[in-house]
């Protein structure tokens, strides 16, 4: 069974709006799916991004979503349905290209200016945290909620969670929680604050810039720039509490600590929330995650995209669980929020079967992950650093 995508508006669901010759606009055009990346969206960012990058007259490339989100991931019911209809290899075709993509934005020797308005999730939060500059509104919705349909924070997400404040990184992808705007801007996920009603006037003046000057575009960004702040219940103002618990070697010791807690702080309701949260997770999801966010702080975006294509790709083929086939049958399918995990425990799943999730796959028909060499075209990725 070949990849098959949907017959309409495939040349229409990444539109392209040029301010002038030297800014292009790459808008994600897929509203009814929240902007879901699919396999033909991803091929079309590649074949623009790289055009745009050898064109010496593109100094900017403003990347936005259309409608109410920038871009809620990837099409996960093509991809389940894509391996259960057929061959376990077809998904990881896309997902080849998806991280090729994260790749090209991370190493982009132009500045990129991420816009977003709304959800930025799974792979849009991959996506766009690549970008020189991640510009959020009060709409932004930032979230790694992968474990609880039996996946890991992957496409690189590892790389900058790692780098975010103390344990503030193991703590978003173990519990999926949602982080909003000003959130999003204090803990160092975004670059800027621009209020919504100010937002075009921005895209505005950043289609009328010329150079390539980082200082330039930075200087501009600022003018229209607010100062956030995060609630004061907001779980990052909790930092110590947080690196306290999710500092744990692992995830039963973190899950106790955090117990602990909510014994002494009762009226703490983001503990609540993470000990809810990661009890309706995917064990073995949350084991993978802990172990990838660990490996991933003293490693390179490369490093870090080739290990989530090998642990993909036992996910999918289902080395040592089915979790991703049963969380997505019972969050996106049947939609009855009650996944049978497999191992059901914490403490079932050993630490053999986490270490083979993280090794190559040994079988014929799998390929591996080859990204170009673009050890020279680093500027995007030294200006994001987290």
């Amino acid at each position: 069974m070949a990849l098959v995508f949907p017959p309409h508006d495939r040349e229409n669901q990444v539109l392209i709006i040029t301010g002038n010759s030297c800014v292009k606009v790459v808008m994600l055009n897929r509203p009814s799916k929240l902007n879901s990346l699919n396999h033909e969206m991803v091929s079309q960012l590649l074949r623009s991004l790289r055009l745009y990058e050898n064109d010496s007259s593109v100094k900017l490339v403003i990347l936005k979503g259309n409608a109410k989100a920038f871009c809620s991931g990837g099409d996960v019911l093509a991809t389940v349905t894509c391996s259960l209809t057929g061959h376990w290899t077809y998904p990881l075709i896309f997902y080849r290209k998806a991280l090729t993509l994260n790749h090209l934005v991370a190493t982009y020797k132009k500045h990129v200016v991420c816009l977003i308005d709304g959800v930025a999730m799974g792979g849009g939060a991959t996506l766009s945290m690549n970008a020189t500059f991640r510009i959020i509104t009060e709409n932004a919705i930032f979230a790694m909620p992968e474990v609880h349909i039996g996946h890991f924070p992957d496409a690189g997400a590892s790389y900058f969670l790692s780098r975010l404040p103390g344990y503030f990184g193991e703590y978003l992808g173990l519990t999926g929680t949602r982080l909003k705007g000003a959130e999003m801007l204090a803990c160092g996920l975004a670059t800027h604050f621009i209020p919504s009603m100010r937002l075009q006037s921005l895209e505005n003046a950043l289609q009328a810039v010329t150079s390539s000057n980082v200082s330039t575009i930075a200087t501009l960004i600022e003018t229209f720039a607010n100062k956030a702040y995060a609630r004061k219940n907001s779980s990052f103002m909790r930092l110590e509490i947080i690196n306290k618990c999710f500092s744990k070697e692992t995830v039963e010791d973190i899950i106790h600590t955090l117990e602990n807690e909510l014994l002494e702080n009762g009226t703490e309701k983001w503990i609540t929330d993470a000990l809810s949260s990661m009890r309706s997770a995917s064990p073995i999801s949350l084991k993978i995650t802990l172990k990838l966010i660990r490996k991933s702080r003293i490693q390179n975006i490369e490093e870090c995209l080739y290990r989530d294509y090998n642990i993909a790709s036992h996910v999918i083929r289902g080395t040592v669980s089915y979790d991703l086939f049963e969380g997505s049958r019972a969050k996106l399918f049947d939609k009855d929020n009650k996944p049978k995990w497999e191992p059901s425990k914490l403490e079932l799943v050993s630490e053999e079967m986490v270490d083979q999730c993280f090794k190559s796959v040994n079988h014929d028909e799998w390929e591996r992950l080859q990204l170009p060499d673009r050890s020279n075209n680093s500027q995007s990725i030294t200006s994001c650093k987290l």
